[in-house]
């Protein structure tokens, strides 16, 4: 089944440090549940876009990371990019919060769309913990093994390189903390920007122009968070 042969879709560099995860027990269960789902109810995202955050964001290219939780469940949503939603698509109320906070901290005028591949093209990766869901069913591919593969995948970035800047925004990402070797890597957290709970704290924390001096201290190339 075309949809399911990750290894065919997902960036080399990604494919080579993540090999052992495919051949994995647990990755094996996950593509049989999959498979199974699709039989009988619509996935989200679509097969070819599951993998859609490391493609755009290359190994070697990573930079910063946001972790999101769940792939949005609705009809054109989720294009594999946590936070992120196809062109055409109104822009969710989490990410609308998102846009208001760069406005704040940045003087950048909100998007009309809310597509965030130019920040995956700049480096930073737009991670979920699960990354499927079926239609209509928030949370609906949790605890099925996508959860090791993601904390893997934060492992191995905090294992192979230095300087990350990892975006931890509420309580189920910044449990994630204890993957990351806090002496190499830099955390900053925040709550949720949901609407539930964005004005106690993730307005005003600044986060975007903090990882762009963070990465400026290493010389690296700052994220233009401006969306065309």
């Amino acid at each position: 089944m075309e949809e399911i042969k990750v290894n065919a879709v997902i960036e080399e560099g990604w494919k080579k440090i993540l090999e052992e995860e495919f051949e994995s027990d647990y990755f094996k269960k996950l593509k049989l549940f999959l498979i199974e789902e699709k039989k009988t109810h619509t996935i989200y995202p679509p097969g070819s876009l599951i993998f859609n955050a490391f493609n755009h964001t290359p190994f070697n290219k990573v930079k910063v990371i946001i972790l999101g939780q769940d792939p949005y469940h609705g009809p054109g949503q989720a294009h594999g990019l946590c936070f992120s939603v196809n062109h055409g698509i109104p822009q969710p109320p989490s990410l609308k919060n998102i846009f208001k906070e760069i406005k704040n901290d940045l003087g950048i005028i909100p998007p009309k769309h809310g597509n965030l591949e130019s920040w995956a093209n700049q480096g930073v990766l737009l991670l979920n913990a699960t990354l499927t869901v079926r239609a209509n069913n928030a949370g609906s591919h949790q605890k099925k093994g996508w959860e090791t593969f993601t904390d893997k995948v934060i492992t191995k970035l905090s294992e192979n390189k230095v300087g990350l800047v990892f975006l931890l925004w509420g309580n189920y990402a910044q449990a994630k903390a204890e993957l990351i070797d806090q002496t190499k890597h830099h955390i900053l957290k925040s709550v949720h920007p949901s609407p539930l709970s964005a004005s106690r704290g993730f307005l005003g924390c600044k986060h975007f122009s903090k990882t762009n001096e963070l990465l400026k201290q290493q010389g690296k190339e700052e994220i233009k968070w401006a969306i065309s």
